[in-house]
């Protein structure tokens, strides 16, 4: 991605909490993606979910990188991650990636913010970006994600359950909604006669704990068919040399990849010694 156009959807999410990106995908790679959902939905009987925050007229479909290689473009794609890298930083992880089906007659989702679980006083230092893959059309009547621009920047989250004044992030199938993990937000009521398919495509700092259990949840022969840079997104890597190894050394090396780990004490003293020499 150009790099002005990047400053400026860093400029959108540090003043208004959100972004969108257009054109990210095409019709026909919507139209397989849409087919792989059909799929899945039937054989592994999926059906709605049963209560008010996933919605009882919607449809879920979780850890979807264990359950096709076409998902597996999702989270490394170059015209999103160097979006959300930039909110973060490289050392960002995948935290959940699923679908979510909004069907006719589905209420609105009560208004939230993905990060606030996480016991940390507010505003602060992005832990969580995530993003709306529009497999669909999204707009208001058909259940278009309601968000409260500039709520990122407020002192708290918002009352589980309460009324809030919100506009719908309305775009084109092909686009991606981008935000930071405190922006005000929630699943539209569906209004249509038609479902809104999204793909949910979540990120977190790599020293937050994931959403989805990535390690556990992927077997380890479909992560080794990962591209090496989605192997370390969803957590065969070391943050900063020092978070997440095994017995100081790098987990990629359980997928087969080698190279020592330098950890974050042993590139301290490389510094130390680089120093001593000059002087």
């Amino acid at each position: 991605m150009a790099e002005g156009s990047l400053a400026a959807h860093f400029e959108r999410i540090a003043r208004d909490g959100y972004t969108v990106v257009e054109n990210v995908f095409s019709g026909d790679e919507a139209d397989a993606i849409l087919d792989d959902l059909a799929r899945l939905e039937r054989d592994l009987g999926i059906d709605f979910a049963r209560n008010d925050f996933e919605g009882r007229r919607t449809k879920r479909v979780y850890n979807l990188l264990a359950h096709g290689k076409r998902f597996e473009a999702i989270p490394v794609h170059p015209a999103v991650l160097p979006i959300v890298e930039g909110v973060l930083d490289a050392g960002c992880l995948v935290s959940s990636l699923s679908s979510i089906a909004i069907h006719p007659g589905e209420r609105a989702q009560p208004i939230h913010a993905d990060d606030q679980l996480l016991p940390l006083a507010k505003p602060h230092v992005a832990t969580v970006c995530n993003t709306m893959w529009a497999l669909t059309d999204f707009t208001e009547e058909n259940g278009a994600t309601r968000i409260l621009p500039g709520s990122h920047t407020r002192d708290h989250s918002p009352a589980y359950g309460s009324e809030h004044a919100s506009i719908p992030a309305e775009m084109p199938r092909g686009s991606v909604l981008v935000w930071h993990g405190s922006l005000w937000h929630g699943g539209g009521a569906n209004r249509s006669g038609a479902v809104r398919v999204g793909i949910a495509m979540n990120y977190c700092a790599g020293w937050i704990r994931q959403q989805e259990n990535q390690q556990l949840g992927i077997p380890r022969e479909i992560a080794r068919g990962f591209s090496p840079r989605l192997r370390e997104l969803v957590g065969y890597g070391v943050y900063r040399g020092l978070i997440g190894h095994i017995d100081k050394r790098d987990p990629k090396e359980l997928l087969g990849d080698t190279g020592a780990l330098e950890t974050v004490w042993e590139s301290a003293d490389a510094v130390r010694r680089r120093r001593e020499k000059r002087s």
